[in-house]
């Protein structure tokens, strides 16, 4: 029997942010049921947005923190391994990834270190913020977070920092776990062949740097034109399979042949092993 899809619940469950009109083609059909795949998400402590910080809720808009975090806010916590995880195989710990992930699908791409972060309107601006301001993350702090709440595991939020990563902290606090480099192929039709879903696949600049990452969806993503799926934070739109524009923000986006994820890929990092 076919696994159910659950996109839709992940999406509906994950935000509080009120529902975009835009509605994706593109959706992930997961092994696993959501009950075993995320359900510490859906209830208990690990699915109260008010944790996400390394400090309490009531400091998060203290006046006396501003100077300090700025438009950043306060530091993302890190989150102890789920329960069981020794156990998981890695399949498991690579859909947990997605699903984590898609749970803040619609959240604005905005300079902060927790998705959930909302800056007053008396807090300092972040001068390059160029949509306005509410929940949201960018790139590698969505990378960073996602992987954080989902495993225990805990990679840097800065995007170069990222890309260069031979270990990331985790899971849980005091250890740390070896990364992968993963050399992109020259053929895009190898990309799907080459990548595995929750791998994190760094983008350059014109400029020739580093400057974006992306979750490689991986067999599980299903799209109309059978592309391959990324989901990633950017502040930039794209169209999907039906010509229409892709918000802001986090969004499962195609990952089209020609276009800059592909064409400007510069390396993947794999932090969950092939195998035990």
């Amino acid at each position: 029997m076919k696994p159910p899809v659950f996109l839709a619940a992940l999406v509906l469950c994950s935000s509080s942010l009120p529902a975009a009109d835009y509605q994706s083609p593109y959706k992930v059909d997961f092994t696993f049921k959501e009950e075993e795949l995320i359900s510490d998400l859906l209830k208990g402590p690990r699915a109260d947005w008010k944790d996400q910080a390394s400090v309490p809720f009531r400091d998060w808009y203290d006046p006396g923190n501003q100077r300090r975090w700025t438009h950043w806010g306060p530091a993302a916590k890190h989150f102890n391994p789920p329960a069981g995880l020794a156990t998981k195989s890695p399949e498991w710990s690579r859909q947990r990834v997605i699903a984590t992930g898609l749970r803040f699908a619609g959240y604005s791409y905005q300079h902060h270190h927790i998705p959930d972060w909302e800056p007053p309107a008396d807090w300092p601006k972040d001068e390059k913020q160029t949509t306005p301001v509410s929940k949201g993350l960018d790139c590698s702090n969505f990378t960073a977070f996602v992987y954080n709440l989902a495993l225990g595991i805990k990679p840097t939020g800065d995007v170069q920092d990222q890309a260069m990563m031979t270990e990331a902290a985790g899971p849980g606090a005091g250890r740390t776990i070896p990364v992968q480099r993963i050399e992109v192929p020259e053929n895009y039709e190898d990309f799907a062949k080459t990548l595995l879903t929750g791998d994190l696949l760094f983008v350059k600049s014109n400029k020739g740097e580093v400057s974006h990452v992306v979750l490689w969806v991986g067999k599980i993503g299903k799209s109309p034109d059978g592309l391959p799926l990324i989901l990633d934070s950017t502040g930039t739109g794209a169209k999907d399979s039906n010509g229409n524009e892709i918000p802001s923000g986090v969004q499962l986006r195609p990952f089209k042949r020609g276009f800059w994820y592909a064409s400007k890929a510069s390396h993947a990092l794999r932090i969950i092993p092939e195998g035990k």
